[in-house]
């Protein structure tokens, strides 16, 4: 859904003339604003292949204003359960902004920051990420290689070696890497699109403050195989989401780093449903 916005005095004139003298208004070039949008539910929300919601649903949505300039805002929210510790509402709430264009014929260069935040929540869990992303078409396929690298922070410290906490080093603070790659591909004459991903993180082997961590293993990384069913601006999908890592690597992290109705692994192998609607 597209919006054409004036601002200001020069807005109000512009709009005015456009009413008076349609002539003169097609010679004036207004700022384009484009709102997009989505709003959905998902069966399970995994962050980079572990779950933020104790493996359960979750209600999803993100609102993105972009300039025709290439520059852009937006913000994305999920609930959250189970792993971690964030306090007040239990919900992330991504503010994100950038600046997008066409570097080469077919290539786009998307460049970044994301900053996670858990309203109401502790502070200290908040974290930015800076992030680069290249798209292109090859052939039937839409390939997308991005690298996001949060420079050391809090929210990314290793404050405990383990659950218990044996060695505990409040304020400490990590970086963090994550590389990744996304194909996906419409079956033709069909509503049906096949998509890909595979990721790598790297960042500190234990718990970070309030038990939270984006790689608590160390490194790891993480796949999904899945499709897409559009039904106008209704999209039905089911995935196979998975990580290498092992309970062996996780051991020491639990009770943190498990279900909390049987124990099981949050970072395991799961099929993924969805189902959401765009403007």
């Amino acid at each position: 859904m597209k919006f054409r916005l004036l601002a200001g005095a020069a807005g109000i004139a512009a709009a005015f003339l456009a009413v008076a003298t349609p002539a003169m208004a097609q010679e004036e070039t207004p700022k384009e604003l484009t709102v997009t949008g989505t709003v959905g539910l998902v069966t399970d929300y995994r962050f980079r292949g572990v779950s933020q919601s104790d493996k359960e649903l979750a209600v999803q949505g993100g609102l993105t204003v972009t300039h025709s300039s290439g520059f852009y805002v937006g913000t994305w929210g999920s609930n959250l359960a189970g792993w971690g510790t964030f306090g007040g509402s239990n919900t992330e709430l991504d503010l994100i902004g950038g600046y997008s264009r066409e570097i080469a014929s077919g290539v786009t260069l998307d460049v970044g920051l994301t900053w996670y935040m858990y309203p109401g929540g502790y502070s200290k869990t908040d974290f930015a990420e800076p992030y680069v992303k290249v798209s292109s078409t090859v052939g039937p396929a839409k390939v997308l290689i991005g690298v996001a690298y949060a420079p050391a922070q809090q929210a990314l410290g290793k404050w405990c070696s383990d659950a218990a906490c044996t060695v505990y080093d409040p304020g400490d603070k990590e970086d963090n890497l994550y590389v990744w790659g996304d194909v996906s591909s419409g079956v033709p004459n069909t509503p049906v699109s096949l998509k890909a991903h595979l990721g790598y993180s790297s960042g500190n082997s234990g718990l970070g403050p309030n038990g939270t961590s984006v790689a608590p293993t160390g490194s790891y990384l993480d796949w999904m195989l899945g499709a897409d069913l559009a039904l106008g601006p209704v999209t039905l999908g089911v995935s196979y989401v998975d990580t290498d890592i092992s309970n062996s690597e996780s051991a020491y992290l639990k009770p943190n780093f498990s279900s909390t109705k049987d124990g099981s692994s949050i970072a395991g192998s799961t099929v993924l449903f969805s189902i959401s609607a765009g403007f």
